[in-house]
């Protein structure tokens, strides 16, 4: 049994999914900036059994709409809300690393009636950083595309299972292999994290809450015991030998995710 493509469309704005089907509560897997939605792939083979698994290529990315006029906070989370909608999935568990994460948190702020738990992997409400811009969009400027090779890609993309992950994002035209996102929309779908704080949102949050992290993580580790002294009902775990792409560089870590699930799915839906 494989995934079944679906698509939302909301705003004018063409959202692919992955549907892979399952029984049970509903869990929504939101990738990162410049990733695509198999990047769950291994995770929602090993939930669907007792789980109704759908993971998202978020605007601007992988299989949906690469130039969305709005790439706001606001649209991500918007976009959150009418897959579980179209595709009748709430009140789900959301799931979602770095970027993904973030957007997962504002629906879980924004829509508590829609969202069962939150899993946060890389993921935190941060700070203002006017530098993210900059960096990220030097970090897309340093990829030599188009890639002559899967090859060359899944090297310089890191190696091993975490730049196979990112490899299998990419597309293959004339025997070259291309992003499937654009480097401005990237970037501009930073643009809030430069001048805004979200912890007010992290702090309404009521859902059962687990964030997991890399032994290398993005997060520092103050900005960790912030989010958790903020929210003391809100637990978290380490996957050791990772960074910031643990759930593909350690995806059978990921048993965190299922035994949470199974504490959690079970809890009411907060009024």
């Amino acid at each position: 049994m494989t995934w079944t493509g679906r698509t939302v469309v909301r705003d004018g704005v063409r959202l692919a999914c992955r549907d892979w089907g399952g029984e049970g509560t509903p869990v929504v897997l939101l990738h990162g900036l410049a990733g695509h939605a198999g990047e769950w792939d291994a995770t929602a083979r090993d939930l669907r059994d007792r789980h109704r698994v759908v993971a998202v290529d978020q605007r601007g990315h992988g299989a949906s709409d690469r130039t969305p006029r709005d790439v706001s906070r606001a649209a991500y989370v918007a976009d959150v809300v009418a897959v579980l909608d179209g595709l009748g999935l709430g009140p789900a568990v959301l799931v979602g690393q770095s970027l993904g994460g973030h957007t997962a948190m504002l629906a879980a702020a924004a829509h508590p009636e829609l969202v069962r738990a939150l899993v946060l992997v890389e993921a935190g409400p941060g700070d203002p950083n006017p530098e993210t811009p900059e960096e990220i969009g030097g970090w897309l400027d340093s990829w030599p595309v188009p890639f002559p090779s899967r090859e060359a890609a899944v090297r310089f993309l890191g190696g091993g299972p975490a730049g196979e992950g990112w490899a299998d994002g990419l597309e293959e035209r004339d025997g070259r292999w291309w992003p499937r996102f654009e480097r401005d929309v990237m970037v501009a779908s930073l643009e809030e994290l430069t001048r805004h704080s979200f912890r007010a949102e992290w702090e309404r949050i009521t859902c059962p809450t687990l964030v997991v992290l890399a032994e290398s993580s993005f997060l520092r580790a103050h900005d960790v015991d912030g989010m958790l002294a903020r929210r003391p009902g809100a637990t978290s775990a380490s996957v050791p030998g990772t960074g910031h792409d643990v759930h593909l560089e350690r995806p059978d870590a990921l048993h965190l995710l299922r035994d949470f699930l199974a504490t959690t799915t079970a809890v009411a839906t907060p009024d």
